[in-house]
């Protein structure tokens, strides 16, 4: 009886103090006809694919480990303790892996908040210049997303045939429940490089130029004339390099040093080179990047990481004497580690300028035009960053080399490797056991879903 009048008078005090607050529906179960209603629920939304790309599984740094890891096995030794990556980096990646499972639930789930967006463009009535600001960021976040999944998913553009290579699935509509015309079978390999050249076109031409952290127009393009030479289509890429070079917005460091240590010498700000990162603060973000190949450095405040990734001799190797890159390295318990990623709460950088200069050399060389500037120019304009002297001449091999010494270890290659046909210690571009498995658990729920060779 006692519990009973407890209860009775804890009812009618919430009765009364909170009146209809108790009929609020919990925010995670809102239904459809409920949600996107308002400009405001938009924008939440398109924070939330933000925060999407931002998880460690995503562009928090785990696609750029997995891509460092799986893609260069003579240059750095993995100690690590992480049974999935410890997979990666020997090259024998079973069907549950962990990383894997990761990337693809989180990458999947922000680009079903990007279709979400694009689905209530018709609730941004503030401004014209909003609403396209707001397309045109749901649209590159959801093809960056899925250029990083067919990459790494997929067979490589051009092993084989495109038109029927099996890709990832392609899904470009919001999932609010899932019933049996949600569970999509995997696209070619051409249709989702076509859906994400289509998506950067348009954003590119809907962002604008300056938006704070978040993408801009540059951005677009930077990550067109990516997959423009994955593609080898070299005079998109070329374009869309020279386009950004070009606009002034993301002119390159002063020196290579000045583009990292965001957090410890730049108070949080990334540098201008930077055309598209991911903040990180102590509230907020993460950087794996760090996390794996970050050391703590007693003499440098503020550095941090595990120091899986420890850095071979072979490696620095590949530098002349003279290179500021040859220096950016550091001996913390005789093992080498990179500078680029000692910071804790240092951005992420996605794509910068330095890499456009390296892209439009490639592609003016391969094309036999000089578009913006000569490939030689260019990869001067690279090398004298880093002190060393100017090169007479500029064949292919060496533009590569300088693209490998300025890119190493952030995340670039993986795709450079399957591109350029190359191969690393030992095994071929195209090898099955550099493309990462479906997740086991998507194969057991969707069974239109068709495995990768050696899973």
């Amino acid at each position: 009886m006692k519990k009973y009048l407890i209860n009775t008078l804890v009812i009618a005090i919430l009765a009364t103090g909170c009146d209809k607050k108790l009929d609020v529906v919990p925010t995670q179960s809102i239904a459809q006809d409920k949600a996107l209603l308002t400009e405001g629920d938009v924008n939440v939304t398109l924070i939330g694919a933000y925060d999407g790309i931002q998880s460690a599984a995503t562009f928090g740094g785990d696609i750029f480990v997995l891509n460092e890891l799986i893609g260069n096995i003579d240059d750095i030794r993995f100690t690590g303790t992480f049974a999935g990556l410890a997979e990666a980096h020997r090259l024998e990646i079973i069907a549950n892996n962990a990383y894997a499972r990761d990337t693809w639930n989180v990458a999947y789930n922000a680009i079903n908040r990007c279709n979400n967006v694009l689905s209530a463009l018709d609730k941004v009535v503030s401004s014209p210049e909003a609403k396209s600001r707001v397309e045109g960021e749901a649209l590159f976040i959801r093809a960056s997303l899925y250029f990083e999944l067919i990459k790494l998913y997929a067979k490589a553009w051009g092993d084989g045939d495109n038109q029927t290579n099996p890709g990832v699935p392609l899904v470009i509509t919001p999932t609010t429940a899932i019933t049996e015309a949600d569970f999509k079978a995997r696209s070619s390999v051409a249709e989702v490089y076509a859906l994400i050249k289509a998506d950067l076109t348009k954003a590119e031409g809907l962002l604008p130029a300056s938006n704070s952290i978040f993408a801009t127009k540059n951005a677009a393009a930077a990550m067109l004339s990516r997959l423009a030479l994955m593609q080898g289509d070299y005079a998109t890429a070329r374009d869309a390099a020279n386009r950004v070079i070009t606009s002034g917005l993301n002119p390159l460091s002063a020196t290579f040093g000045g583009l990292f240590f965001t957090s410890i010498n730049n108070q949080g700000n990334s540098p201008a080179e930077y055309i598209f990162s991911l903040k990180v603060t102590a509230q907020d973000g993460v950087n794996a990047i760090n996390t794996y190949f970050g050391a703590i450095v007693s003499s440098i405040s503020g550095t941090a990481g595990r120091g899986d990734c420890k850095i071979q001799p072979a490696h620095l190797a590949k530098y002349e004497t003279d290179d500021a890159r040859r220096a950016y390295f550091i001996v913390v318990s005789g093992n080498n580690y990179t500078r680029k990623h000692l910071d804790r709460y240092g951005n992420v950088p996605v794509i910068r300028t330095g890499e456009m200069y390296l892209t439009r050399a490639e592609a003016n060389f391969q094309l036999g035009t000089s578009v913006g500037a000569t490939p030689l120019a260019d990869i001067n304009t690279i090398r004298n960053r880093s002190s060393l002297g100017s090169l007479a001449t500029a064949d292919l091999a060496a533009i590569l080399k300088e693209r490998y010494l300025e890119l190493a270890f952030e995340g670039q290659r993986l795709p450079d490797i399957k591109r350029t046909r190359a191969s690393q210690s030992g095994t071929p571009w195209n090898s099955p056991k550099m493309i990462l498995p479906i997740p086991q658990r998507e194969i057991d729920v969707n069974k239109k879903l068709v495995q990768n060779v050696g899973y």
